[in-house]
C-alpha cells in the first residue's frame, strides 16, 4: 500500500535568484505530528505565487520519494553536492512525500483517503526557474520532462489531518490520464 512518509510545509520568504529578490515558498521543512489540512492547503503552509501554486485545486503538492536518487545524482555529476547523503524529503518544495506512487500511475480525479482526509489529483507540477535555482541545475526543469519526475497536485475534497507514516488509500477516478500523460501534453502543448 502507498505511503505518506513525511510532511513539509514552509512560510513564504524572500530569497536571491539570479540576482533578484524572489518570494518563495519552496524551502518546505519535515513537520513533526498531526497537521491539519483545509481546502487551501497544509495549516503553516504558504505559496508564494497564487497564478501557479495553490488554490483549490493545487492546495497540496505530493512527490515521489523514488525520484529524490536521480537528483541527488544530477547534482552530484554537476559538481553541485560533493557529498554522499540523500536528498532530504521536500527538497522539491513538496508538502507530501510519497512511497509506492508513480506519475506514470498515479491518474488524474483519483482520489486518497488518509485517515478522514481525502485529497484529488488534479494536475501535474510544471518546472519553474525557482525548482532550477533550489536544485541548483540551471537545466533541471528539463531534465524533470525528460525523466517525467514532476510530482502532482491535489485538491483537498474533505478537510482533515495528516501525518508522516499514514496509509494512502486510492480510490480510482475516471481513469481518463495519468500524471504522466498530463505532463508531457503540457510540455508539447507549451512547445508548439
Amino acid at each position: 500500500m502507498p505511503q505518506l512518509l513525511s510532511v513539509q510545509t514552509a512560510p513564504a520568504r524572500r530569497v536571491q535568484i539570479q540576482g533578484r529578490s524572489i518570494l518563495t515558498a519552496i524551502h518546505k521543512q519535515p513537520v513533526s505530528g498531526p497537521v491539519a489540512v483545509f481546502s487551501l492547503g497544509l495549516d503553516g503552509d504558504e505559496q508564494a505565487d497564487l497564478s501557479v501554486h495553490g488554490g483549490l485545486d493545487k492546495a497540496v503538492y505530493a512527490y515521489p520519494v523514488e525520484h529524490l536518487p536521480f537528483w541527488h545524482r544530477q547534482r552530484r555529476e554537476r559538481g553541485v553536492t560533493l557529498f554522499d547523503e540523500p536528498l532530504p524529503n521536500g527538497f522539491m518544495g513538496e508538502n507530501l512525500s510519497t512511497e509506492g506512487l508513480l506519475e506514470h500511475g498515479v491518474w488524474i480525479g483519483d482520489r486518497w483517503a488518509i485517515g478522514e482526509l481525502v485529497l484529488r489529483v488534479t494536475a501535474p507540477r510544471e518546472p519553474c526557474f525557482k525548482f532550477n535555482a533550489v536544485t541548483g541545475l540551471p537545466d533541471a526543469g528539463r531534465r524533470m520532462v525528460e525523466g517525467v519526475c514532476c510530482g502532482w497536485y491535489l485538491a483537498v475534497e474533505r478537510p482533515g489531518t495528516v501525518a508522516a507514516g499514514a496509509a494512502i488509500a486510492v480510490h480510482p477516478g475516471p481513469r481518463g490520464m495519468t500524471v504522466a500523460q498530463a505532463f508531457l501534453a503540457k510540455r508539447i502543448k507549451h512547445q508548439r
